[in-house]
């Protein structure tokens, strides 16, 4: 049965709309103070943050008609701010690629868009802030479960419960062992690290989210404590091969970025190998740098161990 809609709530969500846009300043006359249009700079953002793609993924991804981001594509082009570059799968297909002058005019926006929020954000103590923060989760959620548009994202994010972290465990073992032939022990070294994080869970400081599609769990990061002061853990990022390719990864560890700076981390730093070539990909898409690296033999593999860091 259709569930009826009252005019009253539907005023509500409008007047929020309008609140919060005048909130986050997108009716000036340049967003951020600069000649770029708000959705000129999504472009801009999703080249920047989610590397080289197709034309037609990222208009779907941003709900954009075909011949208004035509005209944006045309536009950054003649200004040498986006390319066309072969895919490496196909040699017939061409993706679109952020130039190092794209990045030059990218930067500086992304950081004033920081700290504008960071002002925002100020405003309210730590609690409010985490409380802010999850009512915002709670209404991406809801109307990304909702949503009948055809680029919403198949799926949602959630903060972990009971049972997760052994599905956690069990599905790292079961793909590492099936895509890199990695050995039992990899599956114990996650299950150690999961039984640390919840028993000493600190819900200020900590966190852990699940992905699902469809009511199933398909993909999970979680933010952890380093013992070093203003220094966050990236950890437990997987993301199952059915849910794959819909950007999935980039989206989780957004969300644990965000959350690291509404708790005041400075800095996030998380443990690789050279193997996990996908998940590389999305670290140096974030603006993550390699650190340190080490060769070693471990879970059956020769590898090479690498730490990288990310300023927040």
């Amino acid at each position: 049965m259709p569930v009826p809609v009252f005019d009253d709530r539907v005023a509500a969500v409008r007047s929020f709309n309008r609140f919060f846009t005048r909130q986050i300043g997108v009716l000036r006359e340049g967003l951020l103070h600069s000649e770029y249009t708000l959705t000129e700079t999504r472009v801009l953002y999703e080249l920047a943050q989610h590397g080289d793609q197709p034309a037609a993924v990222l208009g779907r991804d941003l709900g954009l008609d075909r011949g208004y981001l035509s005209r944006i594509l045309a536009k950054f082009e003649s200004a040498g701010m986006v390319s066309k570059v072969p895919s490496a799968t196909d040699g017939r297909s061409k993706l679109l690629h952020l130039t190092a002058q794209g990045r030059a005019v990218y930067d500086p926006l992304e950081r004033r868009s920081r700290d504008e929020i960071g002002d925002l954000l100020g405003r309210l103590g730590e609690a409010d802030q985490l409380r802010m923060l999850d009512a915002m989760r709670t209404i991406e959620q809801l109307l990304d479960a909702g949503s009948g548009l055809k680029y919403a994202q198949p799926f949602v994010l959630r903060t972990f419960r009971a049972g997760d972290m052994e599905w956690i465990t069990r599905r790292h073992g079961a793909l590492y062992t099936a895509e890199q032939g990695w050995d039992d022990s990899f599956e114990t070294l996650v299950g150690e690290i999961c039984a640390d994080f919840a028993q000493n869970f600190d819900p200020a400081r900590e966190q852990c989210w699940i992905a699902e599609m469809g009511g199933q769990p398909v993909g999970s990061i979680a933010l952890a404590r380093s013992g070093e002061p203003g220094v966050g853990k990236l950890r437990l990022l997987l993301v199952e091969e059915q849910a794959r390719g819909y950007g999935l990864g980039s989206r989780l560890v957004d969300e644990c970025h965000r959350y690291a700076r509404a708790a005041g981390y400075r800095k996030m730093r998380l443990w690789t190998t050279d193997q996990q070539k996908e998940a590389r990909q999305i670290y140096r898409s974030k603006g993550y740098v390699l650190v340190a690296e080490e060769p070693v033999h471990a879970f059956g593999q020769d590898m090479v161990n690498e730490t990288w860091e990310l300023a927040l």
